[in-house]
């Protein structure tokens, strides 16, 4: 089906081959993955629907144990791959985003190329709505992330450091097969939690103050990503009002999820929450982003975004206050779109 998905773009386009280098996207079309580094990796794909996998000869067995079906050529490090090809194409569609100038050149004096046209975006669609192999890879990545939120609070006691909570989570959650982590893990003690994107230190847990956890666990490829504020002691009033406000705008936008809702208006639903309850210009961010292969990826969930939802997409809804010298609260959910709503795939308490 992606194939011939590829193929439709290839005649509406009016070109002859697509020229993916994108790892995850060749991953996305092929099941094979890898990170070659400095060397070329890339999957042709011709209008005939002919598939062409170039890789380092060191990987072929791999390729051939792999789903792929297409022909695969290897070379050798001292050999121009670009050589082992002896098609001409007038039009070519590349990923803008990935593909470098230099590179372009090479294709356009190996292919004799004319012209050049975008494939990211339907890429992009693709990769937007997820089979149900792929929902069930992010339900047990999520399955995970709220595992690591339960190592860590149960590691909270006075005196600890955010980094060494951070290191007694990825450690523990080692043991259950988890060897990457989506994102560097972030754990933020109250004030400075403040920091959306703060980076965990020496700073000293105290009593009566928040921890934020965001962290998210790779299985099989797809991600996971999920925020939790945690109360250790009392917090202050203020606070903890301030973790009701987030918490209401977050269970708020789900709830209003569904096909056919536009994005935008879930952001600005959110948004209206924090605002009219006076931390406005403390919610400094959109509301959430795509979820899958990546831990951000297509769809942007902000108010700029007037796409509507659709079955099958999986986002983050993670709305948050950031008020500084008091708190920083953030909450994040990994939501399944479904046919009439909207699930949460990560369950950790709230």
């Amino acid at each position: 089906m992606k194939l011939k998905q590829i193929q439709s773009i290839l005649k509406e386009e009016q070109a002859q081959a697509a020229w993916i280098t994108t790892p995850l996207n060749i991953f996305y079309l092929t099941g094979y993955h890898s990170e070659p580094h400095e060397r070329l990796f890339a999957l042709l794909i011709k209008d005939d629907g002919e598939q062409i996998l170039i890789c380092p000869k060191m990987e072929m067995g791999e390729v051939q144990n792999s789903p792929f079906e297409g022909k695969v050529i290897g070379y050798l490090d001292s050999e121009n791959p670009l050589s082992k090809l002896d098609s001409t194409f007038d039009k070519m569609l590349i990923e803008a985003y990935h593909l470098t100038v230099a590179r372009q050149r090479e294709l356009k004096e190996t292919f004799e190329v004319n012209s050049f046209a975008d494939i990211d975006q339907t890429l992009r669609e693709l990769r937007n709505i997820k089979s149900d192999e792929e929902i069930d890879k992010i339900k047990k990545a999520c399955a995970l992330a709220d595992k690591c939120i339960e190592f860590g609070v149960s590691y909270l006691k006075e005196g600890v450091t955010e980094r060494q909570v951070v290191n007694y989570i990825e450690n523990e959650i080692k043991a259950y097969g988890v060897n990457e982590m989506s994102f560097d893990t972030m754990v933020l003690f109250g004030d400075h939690a403040a920091s959306p994107h703060g980076i965990p230190g020496d700073r000293k847990l105290q009593q009566d103050e928040f921890v934020l956890f965001d962290l998210g666990v790779v299985y099989e490829h797809y991600c996971s990503d999920i925020t939790r504020t945690i109360p250790f002691g009392n917090p202050s009033d203020e606070a903890k009002n301030i973790y009701n406000i987030v918490l209401e705008a977050e269970e708020k936008a789900i709830a209003a999820i569904k096909p056919g809702v536009k994005i935008s208006d879930i952001d600005k639903l959110a948004r209206n929450i924090i605002a009219e309850a006076g931390y406005g210009e403390y919610f400094t961010h959109r509301l959430g982003h795509g979820l899958g292969l990546e831990e951000h990826e297509y769809q942007d969930v902000s108010g700029n975004n007037d796409n509507s939802f659709e079955a099958g997409m999986v986002i983050t809804i993670e709305p948050g206050i950031y008020a500084p010298n008091i708190a920083g609260v953030r909450i994040e959910d990994d939501i399944l779109v479904t046919d009439d709503g909207a699930i949460s795939l990560t369950e950790y308490k709230k």
